[in-house]
Formats: structure tokens, sequence, C-alpha cells
């Protein structure tokens, strides 16, 4: 008995051995693909975009899990409405992102999941073009290992979460920087006509943009090869392009009386340079913190030799740069001082601006200026790139995906808690939607058409009532032009005034004005979940009755 038990036990091991032997030798051959895949002309590109499907849809899985105990963020709901309407601008931005919105809610039904997806397809296409422009820099591979590092990059999946404008500028953003690095190569008029169009859709997406241009502009009067380029048509072609691709805008600003700026003076405006050198450290915090996770990981992945051996030049286990010795100069003079130029510019300008001009810089702004870091750090020529450091960063890229995928269900109960008094937190706007949206229904057997309230409140009105209300905004200059004063008294409308916030008084007095005659009542809400309730929420609510309750269409 004895003896059969101990080869019994030798048969097991045995058989371990070999799993395991086999699970290392998949594992090899997975590798050595995953290596002559991301080197080959025509598979690599079909290996970032299959990266790429994989991380938003990934991705879109997490954040939803990770969201579910709480609603969308105002500035999601927000962009949601400004789609309802194309219009030419939406009182505090330019119009593209609510254009964005409008059409991907065309095609998906209008639930939190889909906001997330929309996030995340947002990076996806931001990490498309990042790819394209680090094959205008550097070899394949070193193209692939830059994108691995962007999605690493919290930005590109659990900071990204929040559609808005300044996500989008993740799209808008590289897609100048790809058109200024082909401008900067071609020097044709067509390459200036791209050039133009593509500073347009970045305007269109925020004004923030001008960062970015301003930068490329910098970098175009720095480079040691602008003369061929300032000489070209391509500059002045790209110029004019977007001068008149802006008109319309223009046109728009001047009607409302430049409404954007406004806010803008009204919402980030500093009292003194203390308070902005304060904002200023917690910007430049911020973001340092964002970058360190994927400068962290890629140099462990290209630093770490299991052996303790220092990988020379010509080593066959590493990656030759794609430029000989000799080339290095040319290489300098063309487009990689490009990347590194502009990189430097937007890295550093906002913050001397901030300070020097006493400027509010917001953490949120940096969201979009870092997206050229990790291809400035593989573009370095002294990098030497190990085939197994594509391996590591992919995997460890997967391994953190998972982890937190998995781990969603245990840190959202950590995350209720840590945010319980945050200001955008687990509140019940989703509820109250569905409570008043029955209550018009009742009184009125008719859509609900227009909400008055802060952004805030009105905007996640009008994602969540199935009848998708167009807000007004009371008190604000920089109102979206959804809706007006006069369509709301005449369609009726239902006020919301959240109790205990710092605007409450004003809400209050403007209903007071301008909803004489109307129902009042206060209704209270709370968000469950798994059992747990959060802090109960009262709101002010006006119902007032349609101009012709008949026909109040």
């Amino acid at each position: 008995m004895p003896n059969s038990r101990a080869m019994a036990m030798t048969e097991a091991v045995s058989l371990a051995a070999a799993a395991g032997s086999r699970i290392r030798s998949i594992g090899r051959r997975g590798a050595a693909r995953l290596v002559a895949w991301a080197g080959d002309e025509k598979l690599s590109s079909w290996l970032v975009a299959g990266f790429v499907v994989l991380h938003v849809v990934l991705w879109t899985m997490t954040l939803t899990r990770l969201r579910v105990a709480q609603d969308v963020h105002f500035d999601v709901a927000e962009a949601y409405a400004w789609g309802q309407k194309f219009l030419l601008g939406y009182g505090k931005h330019p119009p593209l992102s609510g254009w964005v919105a409008g059409i991907w809610f065309m095609l998906f039904p209008v639930t939190d999941w889909s906001t997330y997806a929309l996030a995340m397809a947002t990076v996806g296409v931001g990490m498309m073009i990042c790819w394209s422009i680090a094959l205008r820099v550097v070899d394949r591979r070193r193209a692939f290992f830059a994108v691995v590092m962007l999605a690493i990059y919290p930005i590109f999946n659990l900071k990204g979460f929040k559609y808005n404008a300044d996500l989008l500028q993740l799209v808008t953003l590289p897609l100048v920087m790809l058109a200024y690095l082909d401008a900067f190569d071609k020097r044709t008029v067509r390459s200036g006509v791209w050039l133009g169009l593509a500073g347009a859709l970045a305007l269109m997406t925020k004004y923030w943009a001008l960062t970015l241009i301003g930068a490329i502009g910098l970098a175009a009067l720095i480079h040691p090869a602008r003369m061929p380029f300032l000489r070209s048509p391509a500059p002045w072609v790209a110029i004019a392009t977007l001068a008149v691709a802006m008109v319309p805008h223009f046109i728009w600003l001047q009607q409302v009386d430049f409404a954007p700026f406004a806010y803008a003076s009204d919402t980030y405006s500093v009292s003194n340079h203390i308070q902005s050198l304060n904002l200023v450290l917690g910007y430049i915090g911020h973001n340092i913190a964002l970058l360190a996770l994927p400068l962290v990981v890629a140099a462990l992945a290209l630093g770490w030799n299991p052996r303790g051996r220092v990988l020379l030049p010509g080593d066959p286990r590493s990656f030759a740069p794609p430029w000989s010795r000799e080339d290095y100069s040319n290489l300098l003079m063309f487009q990689a001082r490009n990347v590194w130029i502009v990189q430097a510019i937007v890295a550093i300008g906002p913050p001397i601006g901030a300070l020097v001009f006493a400027i509010y810089l917001k953490t949120d702004w940096g969201i979009p200026l870092f997206f050229l870091t990790p291809l400035a750090v593989v573009a370095i020529p002294q990098l030497q790139l190990r085939r197994a450091a594509l391996v590591r960063v992919g995997a460890t890229w997967l391994v953190m995906s998972l982890i937190v995928l998995v781990a969603a269900p245990q840190i959202v109960p950590i995350m209720m808690l840590h945010n319980a008094t945050g200001q955008f937190t687990y509140g019940s706007h989703s509820q109250l939607a569905r409570e008043l949206t029955e209550l018009w229904h009742r009184r009125f057997h008719s859509r609900w058409k227009v909400v008055a309230g802060a952004t805030d409140v009105g905007e996640p009105m009008t994602f969540y009532s199935p009848d998708h209300p167009m807000p007004l905004t009371p008190n604000e200059v920089w109102s979206s032009g959804l809706a007006s004063l006069d369509e709301a008294k005449r369609y009726g409308f239902i006020g919301i005034c959240e109790v205990g916030t710092w605007n409450q008084q004003a809400c209050d007095a403007w209903m007071k004005r301008n909803a004489a005659g109307a129902e009042e009542m206060v209704i209270t809400t709370r968000r469950y979940f798994r059992g747990s309730a959060n802090a109960a929420t009262a709101w002010n609510v006006f119902v007032v009755v349609p101009a012709n309750p008949e026909a109040p269409e």
C-alpha cells in the first residue's frame, strides 16, 4: 500500500511537471509570436488594433462594475444633453464633444455602461492615433511598446471613466500632432490643409487646445530644420484653413456675447498668486503621480535582467534602435526632436503661465497633455529595447487589467465609504429623474420637455429621465442654449433646487420669480446598493403647468 501511494504521488508530480513544461512552452511560443507580430509590417497594425479593442472592452466592463453604485458624472450627462441638439456651441465649451455624444447615443442605449464604453472608445481611438504618430518616429516594436505604456497610464483606463471635452482631446490633440508631423515631413498644400482642419477640430473640442497648437508653433520655430518647413506652403495654408474652418463658430461666439469666456472668467479665477501657486503644485503633483505608473512599469520591463547582466548594443536579445550612429544626427534634426520639443513645452508651459499670470490651473487640464510622454521615452536613441520587454509590459497591462476587473465588486464598498461626503458622490439623481417623470405623466399625460436647475442637477435629469427633457440653467450667463425661458413657460417645466448647496438660495429665488403659481414640494431621495443606503438628498421641486395643458407640444 505505501508503495502504491508513493507511485501515485510520483506520477502526480510527473504530470504536474509535464503540464508546467507545456504551459511554459506555450508561453514561450506566445511571447515569440507577440514579438514577431509587433515588428511585422502588416501584422503589427492588426496586433495594435486587436490590443486596443481588447483594452476598450476590458475597461468598459471594469468601469461599469466599479461605478455600479453611483450615477454617471454630471459632465457625462451634460455631454449627452448637448448631443440632443447639434448647435455651434453650448455656452461653456465648443460643440464637438456634444456632437460626438449625440452620434454615439443614436447608436447605443442611454445607460450607464454605454457612457463608459464611449469614454473607452474615445481613448481607444486616441491610442490608435498615437500609434500612427509613433510610426513616424520609431520602429514598429518601439511604437507598440509606447501604445502599451499608454494603456497602463491611468488617464487611458481608470481615470478615463468620465467622457467630456477633456477626454475627447485625447483624440483631437494627437490628431493635430500627427498632422503636424506629416506637414513637417511633406511640406505640401494638402498636408497644410489637413493640419488646419485638425487644429479646427481640436479648438472645436476645447479652447485649451491652443496649448498644443502653440507648442507646435514654437517647435516649428525652434527645430533646426525649420527653414524648409517655414518656406513651404504647409504652415501658411494650415493657418488659413484653420481660420476659415472656425468662422461659423466665431459667428456663434459673437451671437452669445462670448459666453464661454464669461464662464471661464467666472468659474476659474484666482484671487492671488499664493492660490495660483497651490493650484500649480497640485497640478504638477497630480500629473507626475499619474505618469509614474507607466514610466515605472516601462523601466522595470526595460531594465530588469534576471541574470544580472547588462545588455550591450548589438546583443541579439535586444532590438537595435531604428537608426544607425551616422543617422543619429539626422534623427535629431527631424521628427523625434519635434516630439521632444512639443512634449517639453506642454509639460512646463501651463504651470509657468499659471504662475506668471495668476491663472487657475485645474488638474484635469493635464489629461490631454502627456500622450507623447511614452513615445518621447522610447525614442531615446541610447535605449536598448529587450525582446522580453515587450512581453513583460504587455503581461503587466493584462494582469493589472484583470486584477481590477475581478476585484471591482470588493472595491466598490471602499469607494462608497471614501466618497461618502464628496461633491460628486453616490447621489440619487437617477431615482429623482424617474420620480419626476412619473409625476409629470400623472399630472399632464404628456412628455416632460424642460427641466430647470443647476448644471449638476438638470443635466442628470436629461440623461436619466425616459423623456430626456431639455435643460435650462438659471443664473448662468453661459446657458447651453438647449432650452429658453419662453419655451419652458410654454411647455411647462419642473424646476429643481438641491437643498443645502451653496447655490440653493439663488436657485430658490429664481424659481420664485419665474415659476409663480407653481406647485411646490420637497422630495427626498436616497440611493441603495446591496442593502446599504447613502445619505438622503432633499430637493425643492417646482412644477409649472404648461401654458396650454391640452396641447403642450
